[in-house]
C-alpha cells in the first residue's frame, strides 16, 4: 500500500537533510503510528506521501502508483485516495457541518443525490448525527476534529493520514478521536497517525515507527499486535 525505498529529502538552502534514506513499507489496512520530536521529519514524510513535496532521491509507490511516473495532472486523482486530517481542523467557518463535509464531494463533481446519500453515513461513523446544521464555532474542539475526519473520509480514501489530530484536544476528546480512527481502520482504510502523545502510543497495540534526525531509528510492533 505504502512503499518508500531509500527516500531522501533535502530542501534548497537547507544545511542538512529533512529525511535520509528512509525505507518504509505499510501494508493495506494497517494502522501505523509515527512518532518523533519536532524536526524529526514527520511533516516532510507526510508531504511526500500527498505529493506536496518530491523526494530528492529514492522511490515512492502508493497503492500501486509509482510517483516517478506521476503526471501533475494525475495528482488531484491521487489525493482523492489519501484523506488527510490536521491538528488545527481547517474547517470552513461560514459553512455548516453538513456543508463542510459535502464540500469535499462537490469539488470532485459529485451529484446532489450522492452528497445527500453519503454525508449522513459519514456523520454516523464519526458520531455526529444531529449536528448537521451546526456551524463550526458551535462545536467543541473534539467535535470539530470529527467533522474534519468526516470530510477526509467522505470520498472513501484507501489511506487516511492523521497529522497530530489530538494535539489541540483534552484527553477525553483525544481518545474519542483515536477510537474513530480505529473504527475507520476496521472498515479497511490504512491509517497513518503521527502523534506526540506518549499515552496514546503506549495504550494502542499498534506498530510504531520512530523518526529521529530524518532517519527511521526504530520500527517495531507493540505487544499483542503483529505486523
Amino acid at each position: 500500500m505504502i512503499l518508500l525505498d531509500r527516500v531522501t529529502k533535502k530542501y534548497p538552502k537547507s544545511e542538512g537533510e529533512a529525511l535520509h534514506r528512509i525505507t518504509l513499507h505499510v501494508d493495506p489496512k494497517e494502522f501505523v503510528i509515527v512518532i518523533g520530536q519536532s524536526g524529526a521529519g514527520k511533516t516532510t514524510l507526510l508531504r511526500l506521501l500527498t505529493r506536496e513535496e518530491r523526494p530528492t532521491t529514492g522511490k515512492i509507490i502508493i497503492g500501486g502508483i509509482d510517483y516517478d511516473k506521476l503526471k501533475d495532472s494525475d495528482i488531484p486523482q491521487l489525493r482523492r485516495k489519501i484523506g488527510v486530517v490536521f491538528q488545527d481542523f481547517k474547517l470552513l467557518p461560514n459553512k455548516t457541518v453538513f456543508e463542510n463535509i459535502a464540500f469535499a464531494l462537490e469539488i470532485v463533481g459529485a451529484s446532489n443525490h450522492e452528497i445527500r446519500s453519503t454525508v449522513p453515513k459519514v456523520l454516523n461513523i464519526v458520531n455526529l448525527r444531529g449536528k448537521e446544521n451546526n456551524m463550526p464555532r458551535e462545536l467543541s474542539g473534539g467535535e470539530q476534529q470529527r467533522v474534519a475526519i468526516a470530510r477526509a473520509i467522505v470520498r472513501q480514501p484507501r489511506i487516511l493520514v492523521a497529522d497530530e489530530p489530538t494535539g489541540n484536544l483534552d484527553p477525553k476528546h483525544a481518545w474519542d478521536i483515536i477510537k474513530i480512527l480505529e473504527k475507520i481502520n476496521r472498515y479497511g482504510t490504512t491509517v497513518l497517525l503521527t502523534t506526540h502523545n506518549q499515552e496514546i502510543v503506549n495504550k494502542l497495540k499498534r506498530r510504531v515507527v520512530t523518526l529521529q534526525g530524518g532517519k527511521v531509528t526504530s520500527d517495531r510492533a507493540r505487544a499483542g499486535y503483529k505486523v
